[in-house]
């Protein structure tokens, strides 16, 4: 049986995977002049505060080809296979390095996630659930191709100030919209992007605009990888979502896979904001 290396990157939000054979290669944050390393110098918490803090927007950067090159050759030496999932080639440049790097490799597989943060690590998840099984690495990579077109990507935001500060709404659009409490509602394009979905008029109508748009694709895969996250401090808001979906996700409550959402998609929707991604249903 193939050994089998993932190696992904900080932006689908894996921390502190417990797996042997995933390697995370973070990602850069610039505050003005300091430079993070996402995950690794900056864990999330000590990025929100920034983040709150910081009257610009921080930057973050692609993994550059070398970094890639470092872990494929590390896997090489040690008789490992790879498989290289990615953040949206939509979304970064990483994608591209991980595919010039893999060029000078045989065994080395690069899946352009067409997603990220949490639609990501799903992604990730479903690979390591077929290596488990014991698939063969040219199986795996293209029943990934075609399971990534199955994952829904909801986020429900708390603030218009980020995409403000970005550049993506103006300042009287988000003056408006938070003196009207109107939350954001996010999604996963087709090609990769983040795309507006709708907006709604407080947290409450906002939670049943994702139980709207999961009922629309028939319900949540539970046969497949699924994860909730949420930026900023605390889970606060997500336990309150949780709990007004709890037909959805009443019978996994106890056992709900949850974590932080960092830098990458933090950066542009402030804290406060939640997320769920899964696998929708086979048609």
């Amino acid at each position: 049986m193939d050994k089998i290396r993932i190696i992904t990157d900080s932006g689908s939000d894996i921390i502190d995977s417990k797996r042997d054979n995933v390697t995370v290669l973070p990602m850069s944050i610039t505050f003005g002049d300091e430079v993070f390393y996402d995950g690794v110098t900056l864990s999330h918490s000590e990025f929100y505060m920034k983040l709150i803090e910081s009257d610009e927007l921080p930057k973050t950067s692609l993994i550059a080809p070398a970094s890639f090159a470092d872990a494929f050759e590390e896997a090489k030496n040690a008789g490992e296979k790879v498989i290289a999932i990615t953040i949206s080639a939509g979304l970064s440049g990483t994608y591209q390095s991980a595919v010039l790097a893999a060029e000078d490799y045989d065994d080395v597989y690069v899946v352009d996630s067409m997603n990220v943060t949490i639609g990501e690590r799903i992604l990730v998840e479903y690979a390591l659930k077929l290596i488990d099984e014991g698939k063969d690495i040219e199986d795996i990579v293209n029943e990934l191709e075609s399971a990534k077109k199955r994952i829904c990507v909801l986020g429900l935001l708390d603030t218009l100030e980020y995409l403000k500060k970005g550049g993506r709404v103006s300042s009287s659009v988000a003056f408006v919209g938070d003196v009207l409490r109107i939350k954001p509602v996010v999604t996963v394009d087709g090609e990769g992007k983040v795309a507006m979905l709708g907006k709604a008029r407080g947290s409450k109508n906002g939670n049943n605009f994702l139980i709207s748009e999961i009922e629309k694709v028939n319900g949540v895969d539970f046969d497949m990888p699924y994860f909730l996250g949420y930026t900023g401090l605390n889970d606060t808001l997500l336990k309150k979502y949780v709990k007004d979906s709890e037909h959805i996700w009443g019978p996994y409550t106890e056992e709900l896979p949850v974590c932080s959402i960092g830098a990458t998609i933090g950066t542009h929707v402030g804290p406060n904001a939640i997320a769920v991604a899964f696998f929708a249903p086979c048609k």
